[in-house]
């Protein structure tokens, strides 16, 4: 019947499909951090009574460049921003998941005035 020939077909598609299309590839991941946080931030100088703006804006245009990309991952995306002013900052993530199919990607960017710290971790569906 149609309908089997249909489903046949559709598993013979998944078949086809590359790793690098249904995995979570740092590379990718972090360019999406990388651009995003430069057209949010990019030279601003740092200003305390924009950080929460800035600070969502990051984060939910990564979320969208991410589903953008079609993959089967629930994303989680956390964003800190912090003045340059000799302060130190540790961070430390531990995630118990799936390494062959689960990953993550932080980047640290930077401008004259500011921190901008981005994780973005990828978990498959």
């Amino acid at each position: 019947s149609f309908s089997s020939i249909l489903v046949n077909a559709l598993v013979t598609m998944d078949d086809f499909q590359s790793p690098e299309e249904t995995s979570f590839v740092v590379d990718e991941v972090s360019a999406i951090i990388k651009e995003s946080v430069e057209s949010v931030v990019g030279s601003s100088l740092y200003q305390h009574n924009k950080v929460n703006q800035w600070t969502s804006n990051v984060v939910e245009q990564c979320l969208s460049q991410l589903t953008k990309l079609g993959k089967p991952f629930k994303y989680i995306v956390s964003c800190v921003i912090m003045q340059k002013n000799g302060a130190g900052l540790h961070t430390a993530a531990s995630c118990f998941w799936d390494n062959s199919t689960d990953g993550s990607c932080t980047v640290r960017w930077e401008n004259k005035s500011m921190y901008c710290i981005v994780s973005v971790f990828g978990l498959a569906i």
